[in-house]
């Protein structure tokens, strides 16, 4: 299985740790590319996590200049090579565009989703995926089918040996929501009991009932990486974009308001009866 890389992640490490690496030794970012012989748009390109390609000189004279060890300079290289690599989601670009978010979810250790409208996207069926592209009428069948298998592709992280943890708050429209087809909710209903079930989901449905709430601004989510080596950042869309939250004090709020959010929704125990209490009429109206 391929390891969990994800380069846009190692490009952000490589910037903080040369941008340490710098101000520790009191320098400006025009000395530091004066003094070691490299481009200041480079440097600057670099620091703030933008290089795609970076050279092996560049790093090499970086460490020099900051009197790194040798454990320093092969960490700092390390980074380099696999910020150059290239995940799955890189045969998805049609889907994803510049900002992919599996970029992100390959290294989280946590995954905090609020929903409103839909099931979350590591949640849903190839049926269920299909028809909320299919419903929304803005692509074609061949468009269609490509965003639903990069859907399905992002949910091979839940699967494998080291999982993240997905704690996911969906809001009660979105599982009261009607398709054409009933059975392909039924069955979405009955994955999402059967999913919350697992050791490393956490799932919690925000009732009507709680009236309004924290999450009326719309879906997002939060992704922590492991260790606190990589800050939080925090994930929301549009229907013609995506935004990738990474300043602290924005960032901060999102896990407010995912805290209010934990507390208005029901408990896991009490999801798991409400997706039941769904399911049963379903299936009795069906038996009629």
């Amino acid at each position: 299985m391929q390891s969990p890389i994800s380069p846009t992640v190692r490009r952000r490490r490589l910037a903080r740790e040369l941008r340490r690496l710098r101000e520790t030794h009191g320098l400006k970012l025009s000395t530091a590319a004066k003094q070691a012989q490299v481009p200041l748009s480079t440097l600057s390109n670099i620091e703030n996590a933008e290089a795609r390609r970076i050279k092996v000189r560049d790093i090499d004279a970086l460490a020099d200049l900051y009197k790194a060890s040798v454990d320093a300079r092969t960490a700092l290289h390390e980074l380099s090579r696999e910020s150059k690599e290239q995940g799955w989601w890189s045969n998805y670009k049609d889907v994803f565009g510049g900002n992919a978010l599996p970029d992100f979810e390959v290294e989280a250790s946590m995954i905090r989703s609020y929903e409103c409208m839909v099931i979350p996207g590591l949640l849903q069926t190839p049926e269920y995926s299909e028809a909320v592209f299919l419903g929304g009428g803005a692509y074609s069948e061949l468009e269609v089918g490509r965003h639903v298998d990069a859907r399905i592709q992002r949910q091979h992280i839940l699967n494998r040996h080291k999982p993240p943890h997905l704690w996911a708050v969906i809001d009660e429209a979105a599982l009261r929501r009607e398709l054409d087809d009933p059975s392909i909710m039924r069955d979405q209903l009955q994955h999402l009991a059967n999913m919350a079930t697992r050791h490393n989901i956490d799932l919690q449905v925000l009732p009507f009932s709680a009236g309004m709430h924290a999450g009326m601004s719309g879906s997002f989510a939060l992704l922590d990486f492991p260790g606190g080596i990589d800050p939080g950042i925090v994930y929301t869309e549009t229907a013609t974009d995506s935004l990738f939250v990474q300043e602290p004090e924005p960032v901060q709020r999102f896990v407010t308001i995912f805290s209010h959010l934990n507390a208005a929704a029901l408990r896991t125990s009490h999801t798991i009866r409400f997706l039941q209490s769904i399911l049963e009429p379903n299936e009795q109206h069906e038996n009629t």
